[in-house]
């Protein structure tokens, strides 16, 4: 209990240390005194800052991945209104991860595994979420029968999402285009109705 208090400590003061100053700014000392940790505490639950660097990206990820996931499991929301939300939330909450924001700058500059695998395994959550509205919509007789290519098809949601980061996150147009977010989604759900 103490060791996961510890741990938890750790990385709330890492977040607001790597969001304040960088990743590259940031050192395990720093890290360590403003936890009031032992330097060798840090390094007990982390192997190194981009271990932690991945720990703290990670606690954005499961809040993005319990927000997508309570609107893809709503039963009260038709097909074509999660789609629309999904995909709203999903860009509102991915503005308010500076650490993810971080990450994605990084990613672009070092070859970095533990970043690969968080963008990776968010991927996987998303195949799996957008497919089971898209299946819903066909079920429902909202959406063209696209069975045979839904996974293509998310496939290509997959590539516009990460497609927009750059844009949107790394150079500063989030809020430039946000305002426009419902007549892009529209246009995409166009394609998907009968």
């Amino acid at each position: 209990m103490v060791a996961e208090k510890t741990k938890q400590i750790i990385t709330d003061v890492a977040s607001k240390l790597f969001v304040e100053k960088g990743f590259h700014e940031t050192t395990m000392d720093e890290i360590a005194q403003v936890a009031k940790k032992a330097k060798g505490s840090l390094y007990y639950h982390f192997k190194s800052k981009e271990e932690l660097f991945a720990a703290v990206i990670e606690k954005e990820m499961k809040n993005l991945k319990e927000v997508l996931s309570s609107i893809t499991s709503d039963q009260t929301l038709w097909a074509e209104e999660k789609i629309k939300q999904y995909l709203l939330t999903r860009m509102k909450t991915l503005n308010m991860m500076p650490c993810y924001q971080e990450a994605l700058r990084l990613n672009m500059h070092l070859n970095n595994t533990h970043i690969k695998k968080i963008r990776h395994e968010l991927e996987l959550f998303e195949k799996v979420n957008l497919k089971r509205i898209l299946l819903q919509g066909i079920e429902q007789g909202d959406f063209e029968d696209i069975t045979r290519s839904v996974d293509i098809i998310i496939e290509v949601f997959n590539i516009v999402q990460k497609g927009l980061e750059t844009p949107f996150f790394l150079q500063g147009n989030y809020k430039k285009y946000a305002y426009h977010f419902d007549d892009m989604i529209n246009i995409l759900i166009k394609g998907l109705r009968k």
